[in-house]
């Protein structure tokens, strides 16, 4: 069995199928996996390190624009539209796959465009609540839509191909529960814990709120447990805080560069303040963890607020645009939904409504059936 999975982009395109690649190959010993990205793209990086082969077709994408620069960019983007058709043709020609699943990402496109139109049983699963162009643009010819919430079901043509399956979620997460998590980092009081992080690479915009944020906490006497990523701007965060003479650690707060060990750390949370990504939003959901989401408003087609609105509006989560985290507002919202206990376990009886157990299983047979 030969299965193909084209993805990119972002690490919530890839992470969804580097979780299947494992089902299959774990239920199929002797299944053959490749991997297709972009040119340049970040799953070149993470899918090698993953132990898995990759290939890269030449695709950008359109800018919705028409000033100079942009027009001039999309009409390079027509120019491989074409050349990555001609790559996918070969790749095709070459891997003979059983099975192509897009999981997001410009690259998915004439990979699983061409698969379809020969035949070959074709999939797509959308990790946004709503979803992109490409996903849009390859519901029409796949066979199946599998996407992470039912209230996705309806921003597709034909509802009939869309599945509500879920999002796969790495089985490190449900590795531990509040308490041994708790332990295992060596917590000896009762005070919760708030985990904050922006991406793996930070943001310097809640970055700079965050400084505040952490010193109002010093002020205030360390009421909670905090740990929080800065990503890539450590070093300017840490100089901050010691010029204000805060210091860190011994009283439960914490900055880290990378949260390297976030599946413990989550499941200690009770409270997360963090972006709205597809590969977050899945990770919330799967292991009920209220939180505070800060979309980031620098994504296409402003994709990071719809999902957080997904989870706002059915009372799993609070959602704070960027532009409205002025003053103390971060940190009165964060303090207050750590002093209501109750509100928080409404938030988690909400996540667990809205979570698809098993999604990983669902996922496989759901692309099982259709190679049948």
């Amino acid at each position: 069995m030969n299965i193909l999975f084209t993805c990119g982009g972002t690490a919530g395109h890839v992470n969804p199928a580097v979780a299947l690649a494992r089902i299959f190959q774990e239920k199929h010993p002797g299944c053959r996996v490749l991997f297709v990205g972009a040119d340049g793209g970040m799953e070149n990086k993470l899918v090698p390190k993953e132990g898995y082969q990759i290939r890269s077709v030449t695709i950008t994408n359109f800018h919705r624009s028409f000033a100079p620069a942009d027009v001039v960019h999309n009409l390079g983007t027509l120019v491989n539209m074409q050349k990555s058709k001609k790559q996918a043709k070969a790749i095709l020609d070459e891997f003979k796959p059983d099975l192509v699943v897009g999981t997001g990402g410009y690259a998915s496109f004439p990979v699983v465009n061409e698969a379809a139109h020969r035949g070959i049983p074709t999939a797509v699963h959308e990790s946004n609540a709503v979803p992109g162009l490409t996903t849009k643009a390859l519901s029409r010819v796949v066979d199946r839509v599998m996407v992470g919430f039912e209230e996705s079901r309806a921003h597709y043509d034909d509802p009939s191909k869309v599945v509500v399956t879920g999002t796969p979620v790495r089985g490190d997460f449900f590795k531990y529960t509040r308490e041994e998590a708790r332990a295992k980092l060596g917590f000896t009081d009762n005070r919760p814990l708030l985990l904050s992080y922006w991406g793996s690479l930070g943001a310097e915009v809640m970055n700079q709120k965050m400084v505040d944020f952490l010193a109002k906490e010093c002020y205030e006497g360390a009421p909670y447990r905090h740990i929080h990523g800065a990503g890539r701007d450590f070093p300017w965060m840490q100089e901050e805080l010691l010029r204000r003479g805060l210091k860190l650690g011994d009283n439960g707060i914490e900055v880290r560069e990378y949260i390297y060990d976030m599946p413990l750390v989550m499941a200690a949370a009770d409270l997360v303040l963090c972006r709205a990504g597809a590969s977050t939003i899945s990770e919330l959901t799967a292991i009920a963890k209220p939180a505070v989401l800060v979309p980031s408003p620098n994504v296409t087609a402003n994709h990071q607020e719809k999902n957080a609105r997904v989870l706002a509006d059915q009372g799993a989560a609070v959602l704070l645009r960027e532009q409205d985290c002025v003053e103390n507002t971060l940190y009165d919202t964060a303090a207050l939904l750590l002093r209501e206990k109750e509100r928080r376990e409404g938030m988690v009886k909400a996540l667990k409504a809205m979570a698809v157990p098993n999604a990983g299983e669902k996922i496989y047979e759901t692309l099982l059936a259709i190679m049948k």
